[in-house]
């Protein structure tokens, strides 16, 4: 039964860092190169590693895939996040299908803080409601 249990994890693991690998010559740029690496690669390395647990059967090797399992799931989504950001920042092309650029006009690049909201670049006095609502 364990060897069965290893075999479809081995297999699934394998699948997903195969599928990581083809994907990372099919997209156009490098922010879909860095979203397929931080979910397929971590969730198979992730299934590759428990087969090896199943496989060996030892305390201290699997204390050491889980401390790996769980390290790869914590820093896999940050590494990725600092790259993306990183190539945000240098302006790197993106794909032409990229239409939207949610971060746009965020970045203060002299501060190096980057806004929650839009920095509003034009003053615009604010709009009081209850003066313009209709009156009933």
């Amino acid at each position: 039964m364990n060897e069965l249990i290893i075999m479809v994890l081995s297999t699934i693991g394998s699948l997903f860092v195969l599928s990581t690998s083809v994907a990372m010559f099919r997209k156009r740029d490098v922010y879909l190169r860095i979203n397929v690496t931080t979910k397929t690669a971590t969730l198979g390395l992730g299934l590759l590693l428990a087969s090896a647990a199943i496989f060996f059967q030892e305390y201290s090797v699997t204390t050491r895939v889980l401390a790996t399992i769980i390290f790869i799931i914590l820093t896999a989504p940050i590494g990725g996040h600092m790259l993306a950001r990183a190539a945000y920042l240098n302006k790197t092309k993106k794909w032409e299908g990229m239409k939207i650029d949610d971060l746009a006009g965020q970045y203060d690049p002299k501060s190096k803080v980057l806004y929650s909201e839009k920095k509003n670049t034009s003053f615009e006095p604010p709009v009081d409601y209850d003066k313009n609502s209709p009156q009933t």
